[in-house]
């Protein structure tokens, strides 16, 4: 059976709604899977309605972006881990009231984001972003705010080439503060809602991750068994940019702190790679 467990939809950064990942999970004999959008749980009713319709086992999902802080690395200051939850009640109250806060916050960081794109456009004489513009921006999201939205606006503005080119030379830069939601109060949210929750590609060289603490997998193990086994129920194991060694290493680690093990394509279809990535059979017997 084909197990993917971490995929994007529109609701927050993905490019497929709903329905048509669910067709395109059809087409890809995809067996058992689940949308984890950003800090959105939103289409979570409407994924499980779409699974029943296509006879795919669905679980409910979310990604979560923590604030996290090692005193030992990254000279003591907070980085951004993802945290994936799953089999949560989606219409548990309190994750709903949590993540309608975050995504209240992000329509406010966009704002101080664009006035800070603004005093990098004065320098380089390009035409400042309006109101008009923030607008536009939020209508062109169905789901969550984020930067990529902005990144994307760029683009059709002519102001960049392409997303990469937007946070290359400006978003990185121009960057405000995400909603600081810490692991612990992340854990009794999706505990609380009966769900599982599972640290999101640790050693993602390209995304977020404890490569920003360090690059060291005994580290990065280490650095979770000290800080972390209380608050988490399993590690992603499998993931689109992970090297045999990094699955090899999270598996053993697993295993020998009887954490559950997950795995997914972090599909956004850009290009569409959900359903590529290898995860064993077994893995959807933990969600019995």
């Amino acid at each position: 059976m084909i197990t993917d467990l971490h995929i994007h939809s529109n609701a927050s950064d993905g490019k497929l709604t709903v329905q048509d990942i669910f067709k395109e999970a059809k087409k890809r004999n995809i067996g058992f899977m689940s949308i984890t959008d950003h800090d959105s749980i939103g289409c979570q009713t409407q994924a499980i309605g779409a699974a029943k319709k296509e006879c795919i086992r669905y679980v409910t999902g979310v990604e979560l972006n923590i604030t996290f802080v090692h005193p030992k690395y990254h000279k003591g200051k907070a980085v951004s881990l993802d945290f994936l939850g799953y089999q949560f009640d989606a219409n548990n109250k309190a994750l709903e009231s949590k993540l309608e806060a975050m995504a209240k916050y992000r329509e406010e960081r966009a704002a101080k984001i664009l006035d800070n794109l603004n005093a990098e456009f004065k320098k380089e004489h390009i035409a400042a972003l309006t109101k008009d513009d923030l607008r536009q921006i939020e209508e062109s999201v169905d789901g969550v705010l984020g930067r990529p939205h902005i990144a994307d606006y760029l683009v059709k503005k002519n102001i960049v080439k392409t997303r990469q080119e937007a946070f290359d030379k400006y978003l990185v830069k121009c960057d405000v503060a995400k909603y600081p939601l810490y692991l612990e109060e992340a854990s009794k949210l999706v505990r609380g809602a009966g769900g599982k929750l599972v640290l999101a590609h640790p050693n993602d060289p390209h995304g977020t991750s404890l490569v920003a603490l360090t690059k060291s997998l005994v580290e990065q193990t280490e650095i979770i068994q000290e800080k972390m086994l209380l608050y988490i129920d399993g590690v992603e194991c499998w993931h689109s940019r992970n090297p045999a060694e990094t699955t090899n290493h999270y598996v053993a680690f697993a295993k020998e702190h009887g954490l559950i093990m997950t795995g997914g394509s972090d599909c956004h279809q850009k290009p569409i790679i959900m359903g590529t990535v290898q995860v064993p059979d077994w893995v959807a017997n933990q969600f019995a």
